[in-house]
């Protein structure tokens, strides 16, 4: 009995040795706990993933651009401490997960993903405000809502993916329904005054209106069927 007991526990460790420890995963967290662990790490290895057109118009202060989609990732983060905190971040997030996983898969040890991006870091306040207008100013927005009896207005950007989806169908309404609804689409990365100043932190955005007043604001992909009910 002594001996069957003793090959039970020497399997459990057989089994435990060849199953080794839990993987290792990065750490999704928010706008104001990334910028206070960049704060406290030293010389901290920050990456922004996104293209280098994005990174040139605004980037976190001291960030390296190492382009996801570009050919020498792993070439170019192969070069950087994989024993000290990594902070990674991109636009919304799609991107920074996927470069996050793979600092993992690399042997990155700490990695910290931006949640929501640099959207939800503008709309937490963490960049400086810039007197620069950028696209639409406040006033022609507001002129425009007030233009028509019912304004819908759809913010996206070209690397959206659920942008994308709905693109079709907007295009489509946006035709069919001239006369009836203005709907407008505007492109998030050339009008960032506005982006900034509704406070919009993720994409798309569909704000519809009527004789100026907003009735409804929806974030995320909307199907047509639903677009259209929240129009009638």
């Amino acid at each position: 009995m002594k001996f069957r007991h003793f090959l039970l526990i020497f399997s459990a460790l057989i089994i435990a040795s060849c199953q080794g420890q839990p993987s290792a995963h990065y750490q999704n967290i928010n706008a104001q706990a990334f910028a206070d662990k960049i704060k406290a790490t030293p010389k901290a290895q920050i990456i922004d993933v996104r293209t280098p057109s994005e990174y040139n118009s605004q980037h976190i202060d001291n960030a390296k651009n190492i382009n996801w989609n570009g050919d020498d990732f792993e070439a170019q983060v192969g070069k950087l401490n994989k024993n000290e905190p990594v902070f990674v971040y991109c636009m919304v997030g799609g991107r920074s997960k996927k470069a996050s996983d793979k600092l993992i898969e690399m042997g990155f040890s700490q990695v910290y993903d931006l949640e929501g991006g640099m959207m939800k870091w503008n709309a937490a306040g963490m960049t400086k405000p810039s007197e620069k207008i950028i696209g639409m100013c406040p006033q022609e927005y507001g002129d425009m809502i007030k233009a028509d009896a019912k304004v819908l207005v759809d913010f996206y950007a070209p690397w959206c993916a659920p942008c994308k989806q709905m693109e079709p169908y907007l295009l489509k309404m946006q035709s069919d329904l001239k006369g009836k609804v203005n709907i407008v689409r505007l492109n998030a990365d050339e009008h960032k005054t506005m982006i900034s100043d509704l406070k919009i932190d993720g994409l798309p955005v569909l704000l519809y209106y009527e004789n100026g007043t907003l009735k409804w604001k929806h974030q995320g992909f909307m199907s047509e069927a639903e677009l259209k009910k929240g129009l009638e």
